[in-house]
Parts: C-alpha cells; structure tokens; sequence
C-alpha cells in the first residue's frame, strides 16, 4: 500500500513521532515555565504581604524554619514562633526583632507530646490575623539508628515520628484554616522532602510521612482551592542545616538560599523541590525507572542505603 509515494510504515511511523514530540513538548514547556521562567524571570505570582498580618511558624528556631522566619519578618509579617525550646525562641524572637522590628509571639511545645499541645497553641494564635502558616517541624531517625531495617526501630521513635511529622500537619491547617476560610486568603506552605521522589528502604516511615505530606497538600488544595487558600508542598534535598549535617553548595544551600528560591515558587505549582538544581535529584531516578523497572532501581537505592549504614556504624565505633 502506497499513499502518494509513501508508504504505510512511514506514514504511521511519521504519526508515532509527532505524537511522542507533541507529547515531549507538552510536558516539557510547562515544567520549564514553572521551574526556570516564571520563578527566576518574573517572581512569584502570589503576593503574600497581602495575605494578613501575621505567620505562623513551626520549627523555628533553627534551619528552613528560622529562614522562613526571617524571609517573612523582613516582608513585615509578626511572626508566631513555634518550637520546643524556649531559650532558643526567646534568642531568635529577639533577633528578628531588632533585625525587623516586629512583633513576634513564642510558643514552646514538643510536637511529640499528647494532643493536648495544640489546646495551647489555640490559645497562643487566638484572634491574631494569620496570612502564612509555614509547618516546617519535623524529626528523622535519630543516629545511628538511620539507616536501621524498620522492625529494628524503637516504638517510641517510631510513634514520635508520625506525632511530629503527620500529626502537626494536620492539626495546625485545622486551626488555622478557620481564620483564613472567615477572610477568604491564605498561604500555607507544608515541608516535605526529595526522599519521597525515590526509592528509600531502610528510611521506611520517614519517606512514608513525608509522602503523606505531600499528597495531604495536594488533596488540600483541591478542597480550597476556590476559598482563595493556597496549599503548596515544598520538597526540599540536601539543604545545609544542623540535622543534614552537611555543609553548603550549589546542590547543598544554606537555609537562607533555599527559602529566598522556594519564596520565588508561589503560585507556579502545588508541589515543587523549591531549589532548582533539587530537581536533579528526581530525574535520574524517574529515567532508570523507565529504563529498567522499579524493583531494580528501589534495589539500587536500598544497597546504597546499606553502604551508608555500614559507613555510619564505623565511625561510631571508631570514637567509641
């Protein structure tokens, strides 16, 4: 069969590749508008200054907690800081306040304790205009635990992981959706992590708990969407704070960087790793993945968790 000289193989291979480019491009345009264009070249979409007076904070008083502090305090937020020390809070309440000149409130809670915490903190926000909540709190393994087989893990961890990282999620968007529903805006910003975009045994509830996070944000977004709220999961990798232990670089930011970058992402996009080179951390994987299968590549990952693990191990012994 020959259709004007050309046959039906190439006609129909001609249609598969226009289908697969048209496909290409429809995916690949927009993530580019969202990643590189909109946030780099134009800014964020959202104006947040007009989303009320006050932010609230949780896990504020050290790394993207303490950033997210300073970012909104110098837009001219008063600030709720929320975190378990207090003589960390009073230190960087009073630092903002200098720095800024704002007013802040501090609440110290551990969000491992009972539910009775968040009576508290109600009592703390009550009548306060809250544009932000940023629900950054959040705890891993503790080492040299980390890389342990989930039924090695203390109950107790485990327990504490789900109270800190799901349970604060939750309960602090339901008190403060309420006052932002009343004046139909809001930003809440969740923190998640880059885990959840890889195959991560031995980092088995802590992956779990940040992927809920994420699909928790989502899923709250839908819902109010049409309120005026706006829900967005941001995921960070590697960023330079005293729990990664790691030290600062273009893939590593500082706190400071990362917030400034994922500040720029409001209004693109519902989920996003908030850092731009972050996103390199979920390409290669989505491509061995559809090169190969996910068993092979989760199998990849769960031998370079070991090797870690063993690495980890040997240097506790070492200083013991």
């Amino acid at each position: 069969m020959v259709l004007n000289n050309i046959t039906a193989f190439q006609f129909f291979s001609s249609v598969a590749l226009g289908l697969l480019c048209f496909k290409i491009v429809n995916k690949f345009l927009p993530w580019v508008y969202v990643n590189i264009i909109g946030p780099y070249f134009l800014g964020p979409k959202l104006n947040i200054r007009s989303m009320g007076g006050w932010a609230v904070i949780t896990g504020s008083t050290d790394g993207i907690g303490r950033a997210y502090a300073k970012a909104l305090a110098k837009r001219g937020f008063s600030l709720v800081l929320i975190s378990r020390s207090l003589s960390k809070l009073e230190d960087v309440a009073k630092e903002i306040e200098n720095e800024y000149k704002v007013e802040t409130k501090i609440i110290d809670v551990d969000f491992q304790d009972s539910i009775g915490i968040y009576d508290r903190i109600k009592a703390g926000i009550e009548g306060l205009d809250i544009g932000v909540l940023i629900n950054n709190v959040g705890v891993s393994y503790p080492y040299p635990e980390y890389f342990q087989t989930f039924y090695q893990q203390n109950p107790k961890v485990l327990l504490d992981m789900v109270s800190v990282n799901i349970h604060s999620v939750t309960h602090m968007c339901a008190l403060v959706l309420p006052v932002m529903l009343s004046r139909k805006k809001g930003l809440i910003i969740n923190v998640s992590s880059s885990i959840t975009s890889v195959p991560a045994g031995l980092l088995t509830l802590y992956s779990g708990t940040k992927a809920f996070v994420d699909k928790f944000s989502e899923d709250l977004q839908t819902e109010y969407r049409d309120s005026g709220i706006t829900v967005q999961c941001i995921k960070p990798g590697f960023v330079a704070t005293k729990m990664s232990k790691v030290k600062a670089s273009m893939w590593c930011p500082t706190p400071d960087t990362y917030v400034a970058s994922a500040l720029n992402m409001l209004g693109y996009t519902t989920t996003t790793p908030g850092y731009f080179p972050h996103h390199f951390l979920e390409i290669p994987c989505d491509f061995m993945t559809y090169l190969t299968c996910k068993p092979f590549v989760s199998s990849m990952f769960l031998k370079h968790y070991l090797k870690l693990r063993k690495s980890a191990l040997k240097r506790l012994s070492q200083k013991k």
